[in-house]
């Protein structure tokens, strides 16, 4: 069963049922349907094979998703959050035809040769949208996309440029169904989008899922959440909208739980009607999580990649284990090689776009975790991100940037030592936090490690870590080259100060 076949089942049981809501307007299950149908009258038309889709949150956005899954396009979605050099390199590694737009301007000025010069329009829902083709030189590299893949997601990574992950509706599909049953999702359920859509875990989790299960989904602009720009960030307006909007469900990045719980703790009187909300996307540090715990909020730690369409392990309310990111969702199994790393076992990904197709059944992920007795699976970083120090110790940044942000006065850190004789952090400090409370919060993070993982300098950083400035992934990941390259000269200037002294 499809997509557009389950929201047809859910149309003949509840036809008036809400779907979407979004600022003005709303879709039952019925008219989403319908919204569906015309708009794969309308892509037949254009005889378009591959689709990008730069459209702010809303119900376009979804309409064009299934609407282009039920008729065999492939569809690219472009984050917000690319840099134009990124997404010219999308549009040509997957030979787009065209592109749907809500802002043809900004598109234009971002992707400059690449489009033609005449546009048309396409009417959907709530909003005018634009279409453009893309260049010859663009469209001659349509073939690279394999016949039945649906959708192609482009990870920022944290290095190089985005590789293309090929998925199928079959591969997707059963990350729908485990997460709809594992969250025990339902028609009385309200989820509020608080990534851009382009995002694939909001994308499966935060729309699949929901109208799978006869959910409703709340859609807001992303100014409306609380987030501007690529990275800005307003916890207050954030919580706000969960809050007005009565959402029983919503999908966390560390950076915006964080924003949340301190809009909370600064006003109490904001209640939310939460039941279940995840995070993922990049490590979360286990204070955050008892900051929430602390605040009511039901939050559950969970991990992905997009090579396995997102979601791999969750906790849940029956199944909890504080300090893991979960079990694996039922579909899918684990294991851990010798040398640490986790294995995905069940299907995973086509390939990545313009490499041989992916045949293994057992996806190699370059995490490092274990296993306890029951299942729970417990990260320790990324295998590439392992640095050996001068002493030849392996370590792990993420396990002591872990460490490092359970102080309440180190917000971010980014930890540095291949080949050095001790190691040094790049931290954001909190607001207000003095030098010496800087100092006495790495010295409680220091005595939980071994000698050879603790930091021994650090300097501050000039701005918080973001999207914005390069330093994050889009979900949260650290760019330790881009750091490096920012900090590179200052990280230097602390192993010769040391030497000189």
């Amino acid at each position: 069963m499809n997509l557009a076949d389950r929201l047809a089942l859910h149309a003949a049981v509840r036809p008036e049922h809400t779907a979407l809501v979004w600022p003005g307007g709303q879709l039952s299950f019925a008219t989403l349907l319908e919204q569906v149908e015309a708009t794969v009258e309308s892509l037949r038309q254009t005889g378009a094979q591959v689709l990008a889709l730069d459209v702010e949150n809303g119900p376009a956005w979804v309409v064009l998703d299934i609407a282009a899954m039920q008729l065999g396009i492939c569809l690219i979605p472009l984050p917000p959050f690319f840099s134009p050099g990124q997404l010219q390199h999308v549009l040509r590694r997957s030979g787009t035809q065209a592109v749907v737009t809500d802002d043809p301007q900004r598109l234009r000025t971002r992707l400059g040769a690449l489009l033609v010069d005449v546009e048309s329009s396409l009417s959907l829902t709530d909003r005018q949208l634009t279409w453009i083709e893309t260049t010859e030189a663009v469209r001659v590299e349509t073939t690279s996309v394999p016949a039945g893949v649906n959708k192609v997601t482009f990870t920022s990574g944290t290095t190089g440029e985005p590789k293309g992950v090929m998925l199928s509706w079959a591969q997707m599909q059963p990350v729908v169904e485990s997460l709809a049953g594992a969250t025990a999702m339902g028609p009385g359920d309200r989820h509020l989008a608080l990534m851009p859509l382009a995002v694939l875990l909001e994308n499966i989790a935060g729309v699949y899922a929901p109208l799978w299960a006869g959910a409703g989904v709340m859609l807001l602009p992303m100014d409306k959440v609380g987030l501007t720009g690529s990275s800005g960030l307003d916890g207050r307006i954030m919580a706000a909208a969960l809050s007005e909007s009565r959402a029983t469900t919503a999908i966390f990045t560390p950076q915006t739980l964080q924003g949340v719980i301190e809009a909370l703790e600064c006003a109490p009187e904001i209640r939310l009607a939460l039941r279940f909300a995840a995070v993922g996307g990049a490590p979360v540090s286990p204070r955050l999580l008892q900051r929430a715990a602390d605040l009511g909020l039901p939050v559950y730690e969970g991990y992905g990649l997009s090579e396995c369409a997102s979601v791999v392990c969750l906790n849940t309310p029956d199944h909890h284990r504080p300090g893991s990111v979960g079990r694996p969702l039922p579909h899918l199994g684990l294991s851990v090689a010798v040398d640490g790393e986790v294995s995905v076992c069940g299907q995973s990904f086509v390939g990545y776009l313009g490499e041989p197709a992916q045949e293994e059944t057992q996806w190699a992920t370059g995490d490092l975790g274990e296993l306890d007795e029951d299942g729970y699976l417990y990260l320790h970083g990324r295998r590439r991100n392992i640095f050996i120090t001068a002493f030849g110790r392996n370590v792990a940044p993420e396990w002591v940037e872990r460490e490092l942000t359970l102080e309440p006065a180190l917000v971010q850190a980014a930890v540095f030592g291949e080949a050095r004789p001790y190691n040094v952090a790049v931290v954001v400090p909190d607001p207000g936090a003095t030098p010496s409370e800087i100092e006495a919060a790495l010295a409680r993070a220091n005595s939980a490690l071994p000698d050879y993982a603790q930091v021994s300098r650090w300097i501050p950083a000039r701005a918080p870590f973001s999207p914005a400035n390069g330093l994050l992934t889009g979900t949260g990941r650290i760019r330790r080259a881009a750091l490096l390259e920012c900090y590179g000269q200052a990280i230097e200037l602390l192993y010769c100060e040391a030497q000189t002294s």
